[in-house]
């Protein structure tokens, strides 16, 4: 029989493991601007107060078109907190997690995220 704390662990990597696509999850917020064997680029929009559907990226690169602050929510619930200046740019690693735009301004964002790839990339 599986104890409470064994059976909490085992949701939350159930979770995290089955976590959709970002572009299935929120379609009204993420569109794919370029996809091909190495990469597929998104254009990210959201309002203040509007909030994501659990999802997950690969390991990826952020570039911030505008201004914006937001929590990020790990499926372990820890709660990140990212301010962004326009310019910016972020590296991450392969993340799941529920974004919330926390603050006065609309978010804007490419994010380039990175596809494993056995061959070289070309085009």
């Amino acid at each position: 029989m599986l104890r409470a704390p064994t059976l909490a662990a085992a949701a939350l990597l159930a979770t995290s493991a089955f976590a959709q696509d970002a572009v299935q999850t929120d379609g009204d917020k993420y569109k794919v601007i370029l996809e091909n064997e190495c990469v597929r680029v998104l254009d990210y929009h959201d309002l203040p107060g509007e909030k994501t559907h659990q999802h997950k990226h690969p390991p990826f690169v952020l570039y911030a078109l505008s201004p914006f602050k937001r929590t990020l929510t790990l499926p372990d619930g820890k709660v990140l907190t990212r301010q962004f200046k326009e310019g910016d740019v972020m590296w991450s690693e392969e993340q799941t997690h529920v974004g919330e735009n926390i603050g006065q301004t609309p978010t804007h964002v490419v994010i380039m995220e990175l596809k494993k790839s056995s061959g070289g990339c070309t085009k």
